[in-house]
């Protein structure tokens, strides 16, 4: 394929691969969402990936003692590339966690799985497909669309892209500022530079 010359492949220019924009759910579908998943557990465990901007294998794998109330952050553990990081504990997800515990009774692992492991992340990526069918959404919907939609509503309410970029744990900026091009709050209050002109558009005479 290559005239047995090794230098030729280097050279080969790739076809680029399309990048399509995350799919977002406004506050009221992350509400009609979370609504319909019947389980504790698995709700619980949503909320709580929306509400951090967790990834799915990061929110499995919070532990009991990851949730420092006193400091008002939670703690997560070897996210992805093995990084640590501190996001924020939301006041009405703390509520929400209590509850939850008093009911659950966690002691280890925050959302225990079976044996002394954490709940499979198959779990939740199910009942998020049940949900959605549930509440009636007809957007894809994955576990992962809440940490888009975490990103979105936190760039639409004016938090500097940086601290997005931090909570989120992104090496890059350029991979947090993609979330630009779907903040719809931010995008529709920009103004036209046909705004600053006074004109007239009738129909010739």
């Amino acid at each position: 394929m290559t005239l047995n010359r090794a230098e030729i492949p280097e050279r080969i220019a790739y076809a680029r691969t399309p990048r399509k924009l995350p799919v977002i759910l406004s506050a009221d579908e992350i509400v009609r969402l979370l609504e319909a998943v019947p389980s504790l557990k698995a709700r619980t465990a949503l909320t709580t990936a929306y509400a951090a901007g967790l990834r799915v294998s990061e929110a499995v794998n919070l532990k009991v003692a990851d949730i420092d109330s006193a400091r008002m952050v939670i703690q997560v553990r070897h996210g992805k590339g093995g990084k640590d990081r501190t996001v924020m504990l939301s006041p009405q997800l703390l509520g929400i966690l209590r509850t939850y515990w008093r009911l659950a009774r966690p002691s280890d692992w925050l959302f225990p799985g079976r044996g002394d492991k954490p709940i499979n992340v198959s779990v939740l990526h199910s009942a998020c497909r049940s949900a959605t069918k549930a509440a009636g959404l007809t957007k894809k919907v994955s576990v992962h669309t809440l940490r888009h939609s975490f990103a979105t509503h936190l760039l639409e309410s004016g938090v500097d892209i940086r601290i997005i970029q931090v909570l989120l744990g992104h090496n890059s900026l350029s991979t947090t500022a993609r979330y630009t091009h779907v903040a719809t709050t931010t995008i529709a209050s920009t103004q036209s530079p046909l705004d600053r002109l006074t004109i007239e558009v009738v129909p010739p005479a």
